[in-house]
Parts: structure tokens; C-alpha cells; sequence
């Protein structure tokens, strides 16, 4: 089974949000990295565009399959991960770490409450 960190929380999309300071970072599991097999392609927001929780932030595409990549939380993007753009080796090698997708500056309302913790993410991957 995938490594599922407990530093963060999940979307039941697999993606994970893992708060540090005073943004947040963004970007996919293990599982779904694994799932995608060889990456072609990402698409990332814009910095200062909004993105909002369960909504399509971007999209990540494979030799398999083009997938939706969808927001834990409302917010604002601060960062992009650029490098992603070049090679989205990192995805696939370290999602938890130099495969972070982008940081987000939480709305008020971020929605971070409705995310999985990682014991219920853990649960839904063995189902």
C-alpha cells in the first residue's frame, strides 16, 4: 500500500494539503501518482487566481489518461511549483516532497475541515 504521510490532509481524489506557515501546499498522493504511470504533462494555475475546494485547479496528463486535479481548500495561489512544468519526474519520485504542485494563501472559509484525515484517506485506498 502507498505511503500516506500524517503531516497533511486529503481530498478523496488524492489530493493532499499540508499546512506550513502561513500557506498551504498542495499536491497528489502516491497512490494517484502511481495510478497516472509515466506523466506527460501538467497544467497549473496562474499566481493570484483563486482556486476553491472539490473545484479543478489544473489538470495532469499521462500516456494512460488526462486527470483533473482538483483544490483541498478555497484560497489564493502564491506559488507554483514551475520545475513541474519542465519534468514531472517529482510527481512520480517524491510526491510528498519536490512533487508539491503549488502553495495556497487559505480563504477564510479554506474548507480545510471537510478534508480526509490521512487515517480515513488510509481507509478509503483499502477499500
Amino acid at each position: 500500500m502507498s505511503e500516506v504521510p500524517q503531516n497533511r490532509n486529503y481530498l478523496s481524489s488524492h489530493e493532499w494539503a499540508m499546512p506550513e506557515d502561513d500557506h498551504v501546499v498542495v499536491g497528489i498522493t502516491e497512490f494517484a501518482a502511481s495510478e497516472l504511470g509515466e506523466l506527460v504533462y501538467i497544467e497549473l494555475p496562474e499566481i493570484g487566481s483563486e482556486v476553491h475546494f472539490d473545484q479543478q485547479f489544473g489538470e495532469i496528463e499521462s500516456v494512460k489518461a488526462v486527470s483533473a486535479l482538483n483544490s483541498p481548500l478555497n484560497g489564493t495561489v502564491v506559488e507554483i511549483n514551475s520545475a513541474l512544468v519542465e519534468s514531472q519526474e517529482a510527481i512520480s519520485e517524491t510526491p510528498y516532497d519536490d512533487g508539491w504542485m503549488m502553495k495556497i494563501k487559505p480563504a477564510e472559509d479554506s474548507a480545510m475541515d471537510q478534508l480526509l484525515s490521512p487515517q480515513d484517506y488510509e481507509s478509503q485506498l483499502s477499500e
